[in-house]
């Protein structure tokens, strides 16, 4: 019997809380965690990667101090303000600086901004720059009401990380955001409380430099779920959509769960953090009543393979690899891995903490990030190597593991890789991988890991670490990969790590590979199955 869907309006990719709560949309309420923040401290700053809430957290923020009691009927801050205060507000959204064809395109866009409050307060000719404007927008707010101001900034480093792989535009970027942000430490006499939100750290610039109390929430426990939303409350708010959505797809409910978590779960955002889902791909996997990659499609990472390029990442050490703070949470321009952007983008997340030796574990979020990344990765790891031959080798050798039919799923990935242009001197373009060996190693890994459902790499046992674990019905198959070897020593490092014995326990068939490759013919040379 199908489900009677009632009627549900969808925020995905509506951003500003007015609108949502005027339409009647779906919110889940986060204001408590928003009254007990602006309790708390002056200068916050928050750091999220994107599309993960942070601008509807900032209109939040702004309706909340504009004193708008009526949009907040029903939520759990109804409760605890009790003066609604109007308060001047001056939200600025960074991110409409990008993309800009020049310099002067920033600045002319700073000064459009400044003026929609110089209409409200007035404007002094005598202040020709972004940052003098803004300086005396808010010393005339303060005066003409009598309140001190709240201040917004949106994304402050989207201008930044537009230009992350350009060193010289970036210097002059830098001087301007640094200018224009100068007021908020000279004018804390004017200021109620200050919000700045942004993926990176760009610790030299003025903003984070200059204001010496500054409170920064994006890794404190009690404000992890801020932005985002948890299981509990996904099973709250959502219920229904879930059921319709199980549905759909002829499963239970639970089992739908576990599917959303699968793909859109897993982001941790300090040492106690719930999981949380990224909202925007839930909302629109509920909205649209289909999984399918959200996040990927509503924009790539292109400056991200330029900062792995540039410091020479090893993409094979990605998965589960360990770190302090201080390395994954480091400013962006003082990075010398590219851990801290990754994180910081929300490419990598928490997944766990050891608080004996103060080490965090980072890994791939979820299903979702883990497949989109390595699809965006494939083409700059594999260089000229077709791009739709590779999506359907992937295809392919998915078909063929569903048929258990290892022997086809190998062919497939031995035309790929024999489709590969060679390597001069060695060089791939993310500049780490010096050897053939590694090339290709890479790409195998790439390639297997765009079946994420279905796959796991580098997988640890009692005496060390299987190349790749593969799930397909009722088969389990342990590969081991060898370059300059034989498949046949492949199969017998398997056999004699006993990589397999974890999996022999369970029900289903356990299947041996060992493969070989060829530094000849620059592809796969041999395999032999047990």
């Amino acid at each position: 019997m199908a489900i009677e869907m009632p009627t549900r309006r969808y925020t995905a990719g509506i951003q500003e809380f007015d609108n949502i709560r005027e339409r009647n949309l779906i919110y889940v309420d986060k204001t408590d965690l928003i009254y007990n923040m602006t309790q708390e401290s002056q200068f916050v700053f928050l750091s999220r990667p994107r599309r993960f809430g942070k601008t509807l957290l900032c209109t939040t923020l702004k309706c909340y101090f504009q004193g708008r009691k009526e949009l907040f009927k029903g939520l759990a801050i109804e409760k605890l303000e009790t003066e609604w205060k109007k308060y001047p507000v001056l939200h600025f959204n960074l991110s409409l600086c990008k993309n800009q064809y020049n310099i002067q395109g920033i600045v002319d866009e700073l000064n459009l901004q400044v003026a929609n409050y110089e209409e409200l307060y007035g404007r002094n000719e005598a202040e020709p720059t972004p940052g003098k404007r803004f300086a005396g927008v808010m010393k005339r707010a303060y005066e003409q009401t009598g309140l001190k101001c709240v201040v917004i900034l949106d994304e402050y480093d989207a201008p930044l990380l537009d230009v992350l792989d350009e060193p010289e535009k970036l210097a002059e970027v830098r001087k301007i955001m640094q200018e224009f942000y100068q007021p908020l430490k000279a004018c804390e006499t004017y200021e109620h409380f200050v919000f700045i939100t942004g993926i990176t750290k760009f610790s030299q610039l003025s903003i984070l430099s200059t204001l010496n109390n500054i409170t920064n929430i994006t890794m404190l426990p009690q404000y992890s779920a801020i932005c985002g939303i948890t299981v509990d409350e996904a099973l709250d708010v959502f219920k229904s959509d879930i059921q319709v959505l199980a549905e759909t797809y002829k499963c239970s409910e639970d089992e739908m769960v576990e599917k959303l978590k699968a793909m859109y779960d897993g982001y941790k955002f300090s040492k106690n953090s719930p999981d949380i889902f990224n909202p925007f791909s839930l909302t629109m996997a509920l909205k649209n009543r289909m999984l399918d990659s959200y996040w990927f499609g509503s924009g790539t990472p292109t400056y991200l393979f330029t900062q792995m390029k540039r410091l020479g990442t090893d993409v094979l050490s990605l998965e589960n690899t360990t770190a302090s703070a201080s390395e994954f949470d480091a400013p962006t321009e003082n990075m010398e891995t590219v851990l801290p952007l990754l994180y910081q983008s929300g490419y990598l997340t928490i997944k766990d903490y050891d608080f004996n030796t103060n080490q965090y574990v980072l890994d791939f979020p979820n299903a979702e990030v883990r497949v989109g990344f390595m699809r965006n990765l494939l083409p700059v790891v594999a260089q000229k190597a077709s791009t739709l031959m590779a999506t359907n080798t992937v295809a392919n050798i998915y078909t063929s593991l569903q048929k258990e039919d290892i022997d086809s799923a190998l062919q497939y990935m031995k035309a790929f890789l024999a489709s590969v242009p060679y390597l001069e001197h060695g060089n791939s373009q993310l500049g780490n991988l010096t050897t053939l060996e590694a090339f290709y190693e890479t790409i195998v890994y790439v390639i297997f890991s765009l079946m994420n459902t279905y796959v796991r790499t580098q997988v640890k046992s009692a005496n060390g670490r299987s190349d790749i674990v593969m799930f397909v019905k009722d088969t389990v198959y342990v590969f081991e990969l060898k370059i300059n070897g034989t498949a046949h020593e492949a199969l017998d490092q398997i056999n004699s790590k006993g990589y397999m014995i974890p999996y022999e326990a369970s029900k289903k068939k356990v299947v041996k590979v060992g493969v070989a490759f060829s530094k000849e013919t620059r592809t796969i040379k041999d395999w032999v199955v047990e």
